[in-house]
């Protein structure tokens, strides 16, 4: 017997777990029970579960024609390029931890269609990326992230998680991002660089676009 769920019976499995409003219950003993969790307890509630849609929303790059990587190259996102090779490049986001970049390969691929020589070489990139991201010395360790809800071009995430700041470990850290202070520009430049002269150090390529 198949224990395979359709998404109806998902949905409907996790509906029959709410309140009369249609709230679930918050998990204390999961992660709001953790130390780093960020928020207080008292007064917090999920919000209500919604309804089902139809499909999936289209994300921007479904129809590989129209996703940016065919189009002209935007002057201000080709200025934030760490690094890049013939097939890759790595760009800067601006975020406010120490340093917050994503890797994209030129081709349109999403992850599940990434061809085994390009899924080779994302292997070995993400391993060079995270290492010169954690020489940062304001970095304790680097978070590696996969979404892709919003856009079908794959573009893994690096988070410089901040040095010795416990309460930012985890899974938690882009709870504490959006409320931390913005760094200074010259700072996530400088952090920026390191990473794209190591890169370019170990790996080839060229290094940051606002240095060229």
């Amino acid at each position: 017997m198949s224990h395979l769920e359709t998404a109806d019976e998902f949905h409907a499995r996790v509906a029959a777990a709410t309140d009369d409003e249609g709230r679930l219950a918050v998990a204390i003993e999961l992660m709001p029970g953790w130390d780093i969790f960020p928020f207080e307890l008292d007064g917090l509630r999920i919000k209500p579960l919604q309804d089902m849609l139809d499909a999936e929303p289209p994300r921007t790059g479904e129809d590989p024609d129209e996703c940016p990587c065919r189009q002209p190259e935007d002057p201000e996102r080709a200025a934030r390029v760490v690094w890049s090779i013939e097939r890759w490049q790595l760009k800067l986001l601006d975020m406010r931890i120490p340093l917050a970049v994503i890797l994209q390969p030129r081709a349109h691929h999403d992850l599940a269609d990434l061809p085994d020589d390009l899924a080779s070489e994302m292997g070995r990139l993400m391993v060079a990326v995270a290492g010169a991201i954690e020489e940062l010395p304001s970095v304790g360790r680097c978070h590696v992230g996969r979404y892709g809800d919003g856009g079908a071009h794959l573009h893994p995430f690096f988070f410089g998680r901040p040095a010795r700041m416990p309460q930012l470990r985890g899974s938690t850290l882009l709870d504490w991002e959006e409320n931390l202070p913005e760094v200074p520009e010259v700072v996530r430049l400088a952090n920026a660089s390191h990473v794209g002269h190591r890169l370019v150090e170990r790996l080839g390529g060229d290094g940051p676009a606002w240095e060229a």
